[in-house]
């Protein structure tokens, strides 16, 4: 006779709980590889710092580090917002089995809980968002600086690395848009 093997509903909340966990600790190393990559970008920018070889590294690509960095971590950041938003409903849902939500504190299904923790959690998208825009900014600062003659010969590259640093910064901050919020029809 076949044995029929269920996982509880318990252990299956647990188990998403802790990959919400995760994925909170993934937001956090990618903001530590965030601020690493920066500054290994202006580490290489004084540390190239022209001289009378005219053969020098070309700056104008360095520059582009620091808005691929920045647009890598609003991915990363959205792909961990929509993945705890996930994680979130599927949680909500075990916590209403059987009406659960109406016996218990829910902390994914009611608003006073879930809402409390997106604001929480928004002080890492703004402190993501000033990382990348001072991080753009004083890598600009030194490359115009160190290597201007180098850079006014590249002007669009100036132009698209601001361009994709803003486009960087306004993701993180649109990241409340992508965070779970409960059922409206729970109280």
């Amino acid at each position: 006779m076949a044995h029929k093997s269920s996982v509880d509903a318990n252990y299956r909340f647990i188990a998403a709980s802790q990959e919400v966990n995760a994925r909170i600790s993934q937001r956090q190393h990618a903001l530590a590889l965030y601020v690493t990559l920066v500054v290994s970008l202006l580490a290489a920018l004084v540390a190239l710092k022209p001289n009378e070889d005219k053969n020098a590294v070309p700056a104008e690509w360095l520059v582009l580090g620091f808005p691929v960095a920045s647009l890598c971590l609003a991915f990363l950041n959205y792909k961990a917002e929509r993945a705890i938003t996930n994680l979130r409903r599927f949680m909500s849902a075990l916590e209403r089995l059987d009406n659960a939500h109406e016996n218990l504190p829910s902390y994914n299904t009611h608003p006073k809980w879930a809402m409390g923790a997106n604001k929480a959690r928004r002080f890492h998208d703004y402190a993501s968002a000033v990382l990348v825009a001072g991080g753009n900014a004083v890598g600009l600062g030194a490359v115009l600086k160190i290597y201007p003659q180098r850079i006014a010969e590249a002007p669009f590259t100036v132009g698209l690395s601001l361009f994709v640093a803003m486009a960087s910064v306004l993701v993180l901050l649109s990241s409340p848009r992508w965070s779970f919020t409960p059922d409206e029809s729970v109280d």
